[in-house]
């Protein structure tokens, strides 16, 4: 019948070809968790929780404010003391973190409002003066620096993380999962990227292993698997999401085989059926030689079936228009909702925003 009337095709292909994604519209990332929208607040180091890494008052009516975000991810949220590298970063490993947590999500879900909770460890840039123990890594291999808001505090060498460690850390990291759906989180994103613990494993500048868990893909692969799979069996795969940095750019050397590590990595990843992959980096733009000339988000596209979140420099209107060329499922915006506490309200309204600034981020509003 259509051959008949070939002017309903074209019309057809014209309405195709001018169809938009609606990021504001509600989006169902599985069955588990219908969002309001597609636009994630990113985490967001903030170090402002008190002295015993528990959250404040203010955590709590700085993120309620929020809770017009598809879904918020927490500020990195550590698993256990030696997860420590910053000032004030909140805990998720001692009954106090976790009520000071509850008035947080309560406040979030009477607004309407989802949230998830970042899982952090921060590996070889931890520091002492923070806990009583060892600095971890998977190698004795440290970075030059010091610790941020605290530069009086140099980074020291790590001890090499023995398979005891490993065990340990990765149980700690499924517990933090526990204690994150016991305190209302909707889910939890294991932080995987950035040059952090997890992603030290993954990058052959950090990992210098002879084990199982170093010098190829499977064995590099190993440490962010088995602590997946742990979270998993805490917490459900729908409810369980992992950020990444395939390319290497934050305390961390590129090295051209790391691109084999994250081939292998997301296609055991793809099979766990985890609610989104994040994609990390600060910059979007930024290529990478490792990852042959892709930027983090084409990497991830082409390597992952997983619903992925873009992330790095996007407004809302540059997002949406990658989300309709099919560069990525969701985006996770950051600065912005600092500025702008009611930014879903703003860029629906087409609102002039308050740009970001140092005075913006010295205080919680």
């Amino acid at each position: 019948m259509l051959l008949k009337r070939p002017h309903l095709i074209c019309i057809l292909l014209l309405k195709d070809l001018t169809m938009t994604t609606d990021l504001l519209a509600p989006y169902k990332l599985n069955d588990s968790l219908e969002l309001k929208n597609r636009v994630f607040m990113a985490p967001l180091t903030r170090c402002m929780a008190d002295d015993n890494l528990v959250p404040t008052q203010d955590m709590v009516e700085y993120y309620a404010r929020r809770a017009d975000a598809g879904l918020i991810i927490s500020e990195a949220t550590i698993i256990r003391p030696d997860a420590q590298g910053y000032p004030n970063t909140p805990g998720l490993f001692t009954s106090e973190q976790i009520q000071g947590w509850k008035k947080v999500t309560d406040a979030v879900h009477a607004n309407g409002g989802k949230m998830f909770a970042q899982l952090w460890h921060v590996g070889r840039v931890a520091h002492p003066h923070f806990f009583d123990g060892e600095v971890l890594a998977p190698s004795a291999i440290g970075v030059e620096g010091s610790v941020p808001r605290m530069r009086e505090l140099t980074y020291i060498t790590p001890k090499a993380a023995t398979k005891e460690d490993i065990n340990s850390l990765i149980a700690d990291f499924a517990k933090a999962a526990e204690n994150a759906i016991e305190a209302g989180f909707d889910g939890v994103e294991i932080h995987g990227a950035n040059g952090y613990l997890i992603d030290q494993f993954l990058h052959y500048a950090a990992n210098e292993r002879t084990d199982e868990y170093g010098q190829t893909p499977e064995n590099m692969a190993r440490f962010a698997i088995e602590v997946t799979d742990a979270v998993i069996n805490a917490v459900g795969n729908e409810r369980t999401a992992i950020r990444l940095s395939p390319g290497a750019y934050f305390n961390m050397e590129e090295d051209k085989r790391d691109k084999a590590v994250f081939d292998y990595l997301l296609a055991q990843l793809d099979d766990k059926k985890l609610a989104y992959i994040h994609g990390g980096i600060f910059d979007d733009s930024t290529q990478f030689d490792s990852l042959e000339g892709k930027t983090t988000s084409q990497y991830l596209r082409a390597n992952t079936k997983t619903s992925l979140v873009g992330v790095g420099s996007y407004s809302f209107y540059d997002a949406k228009q990658a989300i309709n060329n099919d560069q990525f499922d969701l985006i996770a915006i950051g600065r912005p909702f600092i500025a702008n506490p009611d930014y879903i309200s703003k860029v629906a309204n087409n609102e002039e925003l308050v740009a970001y600034s140092d005075e913006v981020l010295a205080k919680l509003f």
